[in-house]
């Protein structure tokens, strides 16, 4: 009497089960896969010996990576597994594929300091995206706790570019990437806040002036755009440190962690 309750409670929970399951979102995660290609290919042209073409696979990636959480949003298919898929993708593009086009390119003309810059810059990048995932909640959305690894690698590759565009050869500028390394390693890793543009609304309406602003800026980029790239990324690797210091100057709260419900109040860990 009870068998056919039984078939018709076991098919309703395979019902069930089908219901809950989850699916991966096609679109954002398109892009995130595209700036993992970046990166990837990144890699190979430093291989080959195309650190024309390895920089402008980090930018590429930089661009794509850019775009999938704010496509994401604007479609609602934001997802554990993209923000996971996000993190790993940008250790290889902006953690791994620099550290290594910096060590081919310049890098292991210095034996093993060379190798050491490289690991550092590296191991940064893991620790600043490891930080970024587990303060995600608390930091204040206007600025990004530490330089952010997307414009880490475009100091490194940007750097390259503009090199490789007036035939200066990695060996003759050595000191130079290696302090470059270092120096946007560790800036991923302090309580430096970044400003991160979050807040601006891409779905509302702006004044016209803001539209000519932006083709004028990109008639400055295509005037020479390693130079004109390559400065901006330095402008904005320096000003965390200018905010730093002028938030100090002015006694208020220079770091950008708010309040936390689980972990401790780290406020007075930062100043």
């Amino acid at each position: 009497m009870h068998d056919g309750n039984d078939a018709d409670d076991a098919h309703d929970s395979e019902v069930v089960v089908r219901k809950r399951r989850k699916g991966i979102y096609i679109l954002p995660n398109l892009f995130t896969l595209a700036a993992l290609f970046g990166g990837f290919y990144a890699v190979v042209m430093a291989v080959n010996g195309r650190f024309d073409l390895a920089a402008a696979g980090v930018f590429c990636a930089m661009v794509l990576d850019s775009l999938d959480g704010r496509i994401a949003r604007m479609t609602n298919t934001q997802s554990a597994f993209g923000e996971q898929m996000d993190s790993l993708s940008d250790m290889v593009s902006f953690g791994a594929a620099p550290a290594l086009i910096a060590y081919v390119w310049s890098l292991k003309e210095l034996g093993r300091w060379g190798w050491i810059a490289a690991f550092v810059y590296c191991a940064c990048a893991a620790l600043r995206l490891a930080r970024f995932n587990v303060n995600t909640a608390v930091v204040d959305k206007r600025y990004f706790q530490g330089l952010p690894s997307p414009a880490a690698a475009a100091l490194v590759a940007g750097f390259i570019w503009l090199m490789n565009e007036y035939e200066v050869s990695g060996s003759q500028v050595k000191w130079e990437m290696f302090a470059l390394a270092l120096y946007a390693g560790l800036t991923m890793v302090t309580n430096v806040p970044f400003y991160s543009f979050k807040d601006i609304q891409m779905k509302k309406s702006v004044p016209f002036v803001v539209i000519v602003l932006i083709a004028l800026g990109i008639a400055v980029i295509n005037i020479h755009p390693p130079t004109v790239m390559f400065s901006i990324f330095v402008i904005y690797g320096l000003s965390g440190y200018a905010v730093y210091a002028w938030r100090k100057t002015k006694g208020q709260q220079t770091s950008v962690i708010s309040t936390s419900t689980d972990e401790p109040d780290e406020r007075g860990l930062h100043k």
